[in-house]
């Protein structure tokens, strides 16, 4: 079972040892025990701030926010990494942000369109370089409907006016392009690229149509889907579910979105917007609620519980007609829920997860391994806000072990002394684990899986789970905790 509050503060304490006084103060205000009756976190917890330097880290950068999660998945335009090859070659692809296209010709998101900045770049500039860039792109892709400019690190420095070039072609070539200040030294963490992709979204795109009547006709019952990036195919299923109660989606944002489903969401006015991903998206969501009417709501479709959970919300923002689809749905999908339920939960009753993602997984999973009998003993995030932690608290068991931006050897000490039979976290911390001899499963990109979202997803999720942990690969490794337990058996044996 989960440990009591006591017993986790003394765990806090007895890892903190190791460091510096210092550096042990520092870092005991980002670990907590969880108390689920608890409404704000910022008295307790603290979070957004700067890693500590010579503590390894698994957080990304400004850039990795903009780019790699929030302008990156957007099908038909064009991101340009703007600085050395480097940032765009390692930001394209791996996060499997699936779309339908043809690659190079309609879709553009796997592929990498980079200004390689060289030393003369950084000395001299790269703007002419970059308006050439934008020339040829428009030239060889003339089915590109926008470009964005991801500003690198040397740009910050040199100072390159990419908000000039964009205005000016713009113009020349008649198509939306947005330049995003996201060098990867702003900020503290990919969280403030999440929001200057946001700001971008606001100030180059959303207002372009302004005025402009609607392209297509409303319904009362369009939404959009928002911070979903279709990662292992998680919009699909998301749609899928959306559509199959009644619901029309008109926009993706970004996960197989495109450019003219964000320009015409003003204009159309959907009743709804569902805001998947909270941390990456919430800014602009909050925009549109004040500036065009359009309420948001979080959900969650991760296992059959949070799924109806769900539903029932978005339906109570309908009419009877949605509210009476929701229940048969809920209906049609009960008995190969239970069938999932009733195969896997024995294999895994009582099994102990320690999770530590980016954006909403740290929490919205929970359900999941709830619902299959697991119990997640320890959660955390790697650049969340306070208000993260503070919808957190409610979904875990009290006494749980918090983590923000945990370093990796407390990660490694908690799990020695916790002793999981699952971790859930990124492919930086993978490798790690598996040498300890403990189960994995990467949490970003769903280790080459998926969907994880849905009805379809839970049973896809709770087969993987299933994989992981009983494998039995297990049983020819010997996890620190026992390899120190025979140590000492054998010292004493002498």
């Amino acid at each position: 079972m989960t440990m009591n509050r006591q017993e986790t503060e003394q765990l806090i304490q007895e890892v903190l040892e190791v460091y510096p006084d210092a550096t042990g103060k520092q870092r005991a205000k980002h670990l907590m025990a969880n108390d689920p009756t608890l409404e704000k976190s910022n008295k307790c917890l603290v979070t957004n701030k700067k890693a500590l330097p010579g503590v390894m880290t698994a957080r990304g950068c400004a850039y990795a926010g903009s780019k790699g999660v929030v302008w990156g998945p957007i099908k038909d335009m064009v991101n340009i990494s703007h600085g050395p090859v480097g940032c765009g070659q390692l930001s394209r692809g791996g996060r499997r942000n699936y779309v339908t296209g043809y690659s190079g010709i309609n879709v553009f998101a796997e592929m990498n369109f980079t200004s390689d900045f060289q030393e003369k770049d950084v000395v001299f500039g790269g703007d002419k370089k970059l308006a050439t860039i934008i020339d040829e792109i428009n030239t060889l892709f003339p089915l590109v409907k926008g470009i964005s400019i991801q500003s690198e690190c040397p740009v910050g420095l040199i100072g390159d006016d990419i908000e000039a070039v964009a205005k000016q072609k713009a113009k020349e070539i008649g198509k939306t392009i947005v330049p995003a200040r996201c060098e990867g030294f702003r900020g503290v963490s990919q969280s403030l690229g999440h929001h200057v992709a946001n700001d971008t979204l606001r100030d180059w795109v959303l207002s372009n149509r302004d005025g402009q009547e609607p392209t297509i006709e409303s319904t009362p019952y369009d939404v959009v889907l928002t911070g979903d990036y279709n990662v292992g195919g998680d919009a699909w299923a998301s749609r899928v579910l959306m559509e199959s109660i009644g619901l029309r989606v008109i926009g993706q944002w970004s996960g197989d979105g495109t450019l003219s489903e964000l320009e015409l969401i003003p204009s159309l006015k959907p009743k709804l917007n569902l805001l998947h991903c909270y941390r990456s998206m919430n800014y602009i969501s909050r925009h549109m609620e004040e500036k065009y009417g359009i309420p948001w709501l979080e959900y969650n479709f991760f296992g059959p519980t949070q799924i109806a959970k769900s539903l029932r919300a978005i339906a109570a923002r309908f009419d009877e007609t949605i509210q009476a689809n929701v229940e048969r749905v809920i209906a049609e999908n009960q008995a190969e829920m239970d069938a999932i339920i009733a195969k896997f939960r024995p294999r895994l009753e009582g099994k102990r997860v320690m999770l530590f993602v980016g954006g909403l997984r740290p929490r919205h999973v929970i359900g999941a391994y709830e619902d299959l009998g697991m119990e997640i003993i320890g959660t955390g995030y790697e650049f969340a806000h306070n208000d993260d932690y503070d919808r957190t608290f409610k979904e875990l068991q009290d006494g749980a072990l918090i983590y923000d931006d945990a370093t990796s050897f407390e990660l490694e000490a908690f799990a020695e002394r916790l002793k999981p039979d699952l971790i859930g976290s990124g492919i930086k911390e993978k490798f790690v684990f598996h040498k300890m001899g403990i189960p994995f499963r990467q949490l970003h990109s769903w280790d080459y899986s998926g969907p994880y979202h849905g009805y379809d997803g839970f049973a896809i999720f709770a087969r993987d789970m299933d994989m992981a942990i009983n494998n039995p690969c297990w049983k020819k490794m010997t996890p620190p905790w026992k390899q120190k337990a025979v140590g000492a058996d054998l010292a004493e044996a002498a």
